[in-house]
């Protein structure tokens, strides 16, 4: 079979290295693809939004399985029109990845059917939105209600800085149209974590759980970005708190989106707020997190060809997961100003070096060739993975092999993983 990944990024780089492993793919393509996947599989010079060009070249290339990485092409409708062009396609059509696309319509979602989050409130007049903020108390959570690559959430310790945000995304338009439409809502407190499941509209099959590091600075400070690295599984998940998630949030999600009409199959990504045995929905993705990915792909045993197949054809209920129990951890390196201004085109040092250490894969996100060199391409330009016998172990490998490598302005946080520690 041949496959067709879509994206460039770590996610894609993961999903690419686990549909190699399975003994029915024949060839991989990747569009655009990047340095490090180009070792995998063969990149395409076709854009992840460039939807006909992409049905387009699936069909002369006799693809039997296209997988969606990033969440642009899914909120354009690319499933919906590679299923009508009858091509194969793994991800949720136009009207299910709304719930990613728009945080007024999840949190419409979630209110109409009881699945617990943060009180909030929509608006799309500016004056309205400040009237509003005046009323509240500090700390709130200020939103774009569109897509921001995960940069369009501020967090306001204070009122005044709650303001800064609505004129950030209302009057300035950081984010364009993603903040034509704004949520504000409570600030809850707790620890995150990352919940992933399969789903085909009826059955939920959950990955491991994990974690996710969103700040830029160790200790969970400074500005939010993509992800700084992630690890699983992430111990604050307890099994009775596992059941809580599948019972009170992914269960009655995939049952509401289904009777709105908006059936759903694919990766389903909880963002979880979890304090005091209490869990709370902070967002959802309908895709594989990154760098979520990343540690769960390399947890999975099970055939991904096959989990995705029967999430097609809507007969997941016959698959198991086969789950490797040993942790993994993925520290993210980026590049130096991330997630401010930054430059490209760095010369990265010492990739073949960490690449040959032990239970280590250095997952590429933003990288390009520049002749015979590897070079940055990207604020969060790689993910160097590990697997361990304990989450020590872990996190070891993963930075020795980080420190192997290195260009002009590498920055990487040095807490990843710290708060799995702190639990046991």
């Amino acid at each position: 079979m041949k496959i067709l990944v879509v994206g460039s990024g770590g996610r894609e780089h993961a999903l690419v290295w686990k549909l190699r492993q399975s003994p029915r793919v024949t060839e991989i393509y990747c569009a655009p693809g990047n340095a490090g996947i180009s070792g995998l599989a063969t990149c395409v010079a076709i854009g992840a939004t460039d939807i006909e060009a992409l049905a387009d070249f699936a069909q002369q290339k006799g693809v039997g399985l296209t997988v969606i990485g990033p969440e642009v092409p899914l909120s354009l409708g690319i499933v919906d029109y590679f299923e009508e062009k009858g091509l194969r396609v793994f991800g949720p059509r136009r009207n299910a990845a709304t719930l990613e696309g728009s945080k007024v319509f999840m949190k419409d979602l979630l209110e109409k059917y009881h699945i617990p989050s943060a009180f909030y409130a929509t608006f799309t007049d500016r004056e309205e939105a400040l009237g509003y903020v005046e009323k509240q108390s500090a700390p709130l959570v200020v939103k774009t209600d569109g897509l921001a690559a995960g940069k369009g959430v501020v967090v306001a310790q204070t009122i005044a800085e709650a303001k800064v945000a609505v004129n950030l995304f209302m009057k300035e338009k950081a984010f364009g149209e993603a903040g034509s439409r704004v949520v504000i809502e409570e600030f809850l407190c707790g620890e995150e974590a990352s919940f992933l499941a399969f789903t085909d509209g009826e059955t939920v099959l959950p990955l491991p759980t994990s974690q996710d590091h969103k700040a830029i600075f160790d200790g969970d400070k400074g500005p939010n970005t993509g992800g700084m690295g992630a690890y699983s599984p992430a111990p604050v998940v307890t099994e009775a708190l596992h059941r809580q998630v599948m019972e009170t949030v992914m269960l009655p999600t995939v049952k509401g989106l289904a009777a709105e009409g908006c059936p759903y199959k694919g990766v389903l990504y909880a963002g979880l707020m979890i304090d005091k045995g209490v869990v709370k929905v902070l967002e959802f993705n309908c895709r594989f997190g990154d760098p979520e990915a990343q540690p769960l792909l390399m947890r999975l045993r099970t055939d991904l060809v096959e989990v995705m197949e029967a999430v097609i054809d809507g007969r997941l209920s016959e698959i198991s997961l086969e789950i490797d129990p040993r942790p993994t951890v993925c520290v993210v390196m980026a590049a130096g100003g991330y997630p401010g201004k930054y430059e490209n085109g760095k010369v990265i040092h010492g990739l073949a070096k960490a690449g040959e250490h032990k239970d280590v894969v250095v997952f590429h996100a933003g990288t390009a060739w520049q002749g015979d060199a590897v070079v940055t391409n990207g604020g969060r330009v790689l993910g160097v993975t590990a697997i361990g016998d304990t989450v020590q172990d872990a996190i070891g490998k993963a930075y020795k092999a980080t420190e192997e490598i290195g260009w002009e302005g590498c920055y990487y946080r040095k807490d990843i993983g710290r708060k799995a520690l702190d639990r046991k």
